[in-house]
């Protein structure tokens, strides 16, 4: 992509995420996680030239691949996708800096086991299913909480860092702002235990997450298509 192009983009990107940042508080900061997967490696890199450190990819292959592609960059590689137990090898030896999808129990007993054998950590998210949507994976926001803490007390070598959620897939803006007031209210509670990152918000929702208190979001169309 043209790196004027970009230029235009990410500026406007930041403008954005600045008028939602200082609604919620002047004091409030948010990180922009670039979702990669639209474009190419020539891309990523111009927009890292541009200032951006941290990129997302959903696929463990993908991922893979432009670790290894871009390795003279110090870029901040983030997994958002659903990981299948078969790939957590895989996703162990991309070693990214965070993984946000940690949706069941049985994920977390597989995660944990590969990673003792390993002898690594990886930081996480817990994923909250905050709209209770049945084509979303997810703790459901009653269990979230005790969910953390269990895993917390029962996989030490996850590192649970925060929540993540994806906005209620609608039109109706007051039911997408509920979703995101539910996973907020939770990572409020759990900050006592740790938590300090809540990831929500994507391009075509990202101001009302962050008006919600989001403080990472996860922006890739606006960006590269």
């Amino acid at each position: 992509m043209d790196r004027a192009v970009m230029q235009d983009r990410f500026d406007r990107l930041i403008w954005r995420v600045e008028e939602a940042r200082i609604k919620r508080s002047e004091h409030h900061i948010v990180k922009i996680v670039a979702v990669s997967k639209y474009t190419d490696e020539e891309s990523i890199r111009v927009l890292y030239d541009l200032g951006q450190r941290a990129f997302a990819e959903s696929r463990v292959q993908a991922l893979s691949e432009r670790v290894e592609k871009l390795d003279d960059l110090p870029i901040e590689w983030h997994y958002i996708g659903r990981l299948q137990k078969n790939k957590i090898n895989h996703l162990i030896r991309a070693n990214p800096f965070m993984m946000h999808s940690l949706d069941s129990f049985e994920l977390a007993e597989a995660m944990q086991k590969r990673l003792a054998e390993h002898g690594v950590t990886m930081e996480t998210l817990l994923q909250i299913n905050s709209a209770k949507e049945e084509s979303k994976a997810g703790f459901m926001p009653e269990a979230a909480k005790d969910a953390y803490q269990k895993i917390k007390e029962s996989c030490p070598n996850i590192d649970l860092r925060g929540v993540m959620t994806i906005g209620a897939h609608v039109d109706d803006e007051e039911t997408i702002k509920r979703s995101f007031e539910t996973t907020y209210s939770i990572f409020e509670e759990l900050k006592k235990d740790g938590a300090s990152i809540c990831s929500m918000g994507m391009s075509r929702d990202f101001e009302l997450a962050i008006e919600c208190g989001s403080n990472m979001i996860r922006v890739g169309s606006l960006l590269f298509k």
